[in-house]
């Protein structure tokens, strides 16, 4: 029996911690550079949880049932000394699994200490493998060659297999579909095709430049033909399939076009210390406030059931003009 459940009978089983709001990429469907540009108030040290602070409500967290994190940024391999806190949350009681996503940029001469500290798995977002449209679209002219250092120094260190994720958006990369494929089929790492999402307000996000998981699949199933696999697990975000000649796997995450809410079992820390319950979530919950005036553990974790037993969030699967709120968390605040 899980220990708690939100009002559609969801357990909390997943936590990602977002360690820093700052990234040193621009890519469109996220940070844009107009929105997200040098005068941009980003938050400054002093309202950034502590290690301590993080590693306290992780504790507070795998009390109530959570058994895997995941740490995201922005880009998490910007916030300092970061494997000591990953070797802090590796020795939590009822943490199995540490993971991160990252953009890979930094991720070559690093990921060996993560490894060391605990970090389990890594996901690298790799959009696209050709340069132009790679840089295009972190807008920072970040050459693909060394994300993909990135991924084989992950791979090196036991960090595998590698999540690959690519966001597809209409007229922008999915015509490097097929690429991206063959170059990771046989690798063992997994590639990760993501349906462009309406997360936050400032992405110019339109239905349009959705490419549905369904075109996806069948154009890579056209070429090499795939075998649909069952999920790993309950709340699994990727509907996974096998290349029927023994060539790897991949998925897709059709948030867009085959919403996930029922099992999502995902909250999420910004890196100012506010819940939030969806990814779509107009607004968060304090944590941090209560954290620094000397909450107990019984209050804090009354706090936290209380929020996620109240939780009944299914965007995705309400998803219209009329219900989507006009003030949404971005995807950089929060970590996706």
């Amino acid at each position: 029996m899980d220990r708690m459940q939100d009002t559609l009978g969801r357990p909390l089983r997943d936590l990602r911690i977002s360690v820093t709001d700052r990234c040193n990429f621009r890519c469109v469907y996220c940070m844009p550079r107009e929105v997200f540009g040098p005068n941009h108030p980003f938050l400054p040290r002093s309202a950034l949880l502590t290690f301590e602070e993080i590693e306290r409500l992780v504790r507070a967290f795998a009390r109530q049932g959570v058994r895997k994190l995941r740490l995201t940024g922005g880009e998490p391999l910007l916030r300092r000394d970061l494997p000591r806190l990953i070797g802090m949350l590796a020795a939590v009681p009822g943490i199995d699994d540490i993971a991160m996503t990252t953009n890979g940029a930094l991720l070559a001469g690093r990921a060996q200490a993560l490894a060391d500290a605990g970090l389990r798995r890594v996901t690298v977002s790799l959009d696209s493998l050709d340069d132009d449209v790679f840089r295009a679209m972190n807008d920072v002219d970040m050459p693909v060659a060394r994300v993909l250092a990135g991924i084989e120094a992950a791979a090196a260190a036991g960090l595998a297999p590698v999540k690959v994720n690519m966001v597809v958006k209409r007229g922008l990369n999915e015509h490097g579909v097929l690429e991206m494929a063959e170059h990771f089929r046989g690798t063992g790492h997994v590639l990760r095709m993501i349906e462009y999402m309406d997360v936050g307000t400032t992405n110019g996000w339109r239905l349009d430049d959705v490419v549905p998981a369904a075109e996806l699949v069948s154009t890579i199933g056209a070429v090499w033909p795939l075998e649909p696999l069952d999920a790993g697990y309950r709340g699994e975000v990727a509907t996974r399939y096998r290349y029927a000649d023994g060539g790897g796997e991949i998925g897709v995450i059709a948030s867009v076009t085959q919403p996930f809410c029922s099992d999502c079992t995902r909250a999420r820390l910004s890196a100012e210390g506010e819940l939030f319950t969806c990814l779509f979530a107009a607004r968060g919950h304090d944590l941090r406030g209560p954290l620094r005036e000397g909450v107990d553990d019984n209050a804090l974790d009354g706090l936290i059931a209380g929020i996620w037993g109240r939780r009944g969030d299914r965007y995705s699967e309400l998803r219209s003009a009329s219900t989507r709120p006009t003030r949404r968390v971005e995807m950089s605040h929060i970590g996706g």
